[in-house]
């Protein structure tokens, strides 16, 4: 992890819920590598969110279940070294808070122990007990109902929430009750328009969206979905702002060409020895220098 600086201060849990409060909208995109996070940090982020989606994006995985904690802290620790502003919050992967509070507790502590400034748990009030424990240790969680990757696919085939009166409701429900359990904010992942903006006002806390529309206090995008490097995946709410899937190839193949030409590497990518050490070099041996 980064040595401490006195010219570094992250972002706090009250200066996020005070953007609310100011009207102004949180920005937050995924990390998980130092690479990226280094870049992301010396712009206007306000949270990194270190995502389960790690597991598809990273390793290959199909969804976000098989993810398990040793990988989550290693994304973490990455991030973490980067990071000096944005509040850093890691995704608790599926099992690792479901089973009992006591592990759940554990395992939050493992994250912020490997550089996570929070939590983040997928679900409603069902882990109502699961998010005050956390919140209740010292802790700061962020909550996650709508679309909930680790097991709405297990459910259902549609991934839009909030297009019935029932669902709606429900949604509500859920968001006063992590409000209540003492989260600092909620994500709100594909829900009708209408029922975001309805959540986002009768709540106290930052609502961040992901294809939930504009009332939401804060939009979160996936870093390499928004780079435009995975070209197989396109939700109709990421907005591409490169396409660097594109770049990155064509620079593959032309560094490819080079190498097979030999235009790579040229004499301005290559280090010399000293010629007298050369030449005391050749003569120690009695070699005959190439042409």
């Amino acid at each position: 992890m980064q040595p401490y600086s006195n010219n570094s201060r992250k972002k706090t849990v009250s200066e996020i819920v005070d953007t609310k409060k100011k009207g102004d909208k949180l920005v937050v995109l995924t990390a998980y590598d130092f690479s990226i996070a280094s870049i992301i940090d010396k712009n206007d982020i306000d949270i990194i969110l270190v995502g389960d989606s790690a597991g598809m994006v990273m390793l290959g995985y199909p969804n976000t279940r098989p993810v398990n904690m040793a990988e989550m802290l290693l994304f973490c620790r990455a991030v973490s070294n980067a990071t000096n502003k944005a509040m850093i919050s890691v995704d608790m992967p599926f099992g690792s808070y479901q089973k009992n509070i006591d592990e759940a507790i554990s395992n939050a502590v493992k994250l912020i122990k490997a550089g996570a400034d929070s939590v983040k748990v997928e679900g409603g009030e069902e882990i109502f007990d699961r998010i005050k424990a956390i919140v209740d240790v010292g802790i700061p969680v962020m909550g996650h109902i709508g679309y909930k990757p680790q097991t709405s696919s297990m459910w259902n085939f549609s991934k839009a929430a909030g297009k019935t009166k029932e669902s709606a409701l429900k949604l509500l429900h859920d968001a006063k009750v992590i409000e209540k359990a003492g989260a600092f904010s909620i994500v709100l992942e594909m829900i009708t328009t209408e029922v975001a903006e309805i959540i986002t006002k009768n709540i106290s806390i930052p609502t961040i969206g992901i294809g939930s529309g504009p009332a939401c206090d804060g939009q979160v995008l996936v870093t390499y979905d928004m780079l435009g490097i995975n070209q197989d995946f396109k939700p109709k709410f990421v907005k591409k702002y490169l396409d660097l899937n594109h770049l990155i190839a064509t620079s593959v193949q032309t560094y490819s060409r080079d190498v097979k030409s030999g235009a790579f590497p040229s004499n301005d990518n290559i280090i010399h020895m000293d010629t007298k050490q050369y030449e005391e070099f050749l003569n120690e041996y009695g070699l005959r220098a190439s042409k």
